[in-house]
């Protein structure tokens, strides 16, 4: 449906010992490309947040294909495949700068109405970003 793509280079701090990405930064990568790709949209969480939604994730799932390493510069491709209702499913494909496939997930996140603590469908802001 949309797509964004970011490119950066990976830290020193975010590999272990063997100058491989650690696996737990991948979800800090992949929130990376879901913030830029709404931004892109003309959506801030931050907004959402302060409209009184938050979008917590309930399902990461991760692909380990080939390893990131230490200065490596990364292409992240996030798309959103179809237009949310209460839910909005991201997919993510990382690749290096020779283009090699390293990384696919995809991410689960449901709209919860912060006064209520309860899951709501996606404002109509969003979803007008979507129809244009």
């Amino acid at each position: 449906m949309i797509s964004n793509k970011i490119e950066f280079r990976v830290r020193y701090s975010e590999t272990d010992q063997m100058s491989y990405v650690y696996h737990g930064n991948y979800a800090q990568y992949f929130e990376m490309g879901r913030i830029e790709l709404l931004r892109k949209m003309g959506i801030s969480y931050k907004k959402m947040e302060e409209d009184g939604i938050m979008l917590p994730v309930i399902n990461l799932n991760i692909n380990y294909i080939k390893p990131a390493k230490y200065d490596d510069l990364l292409t992240l491709k996030t798309t959103l495949e179809k237009k949310p209702t209460a839910r909005i499913e991201f997919s993510y494909q990382i690749v290096n700068e020779k283009g090699e496939l390293l990384t696919t997930a995809t991410t689960t996140l449901v709209f919860v109405n912060m006064l209520t603590n309860r899951p709501t469908r996606a404002p109509e802001y969003l979803l007008k970003q979507l129809d244009l």
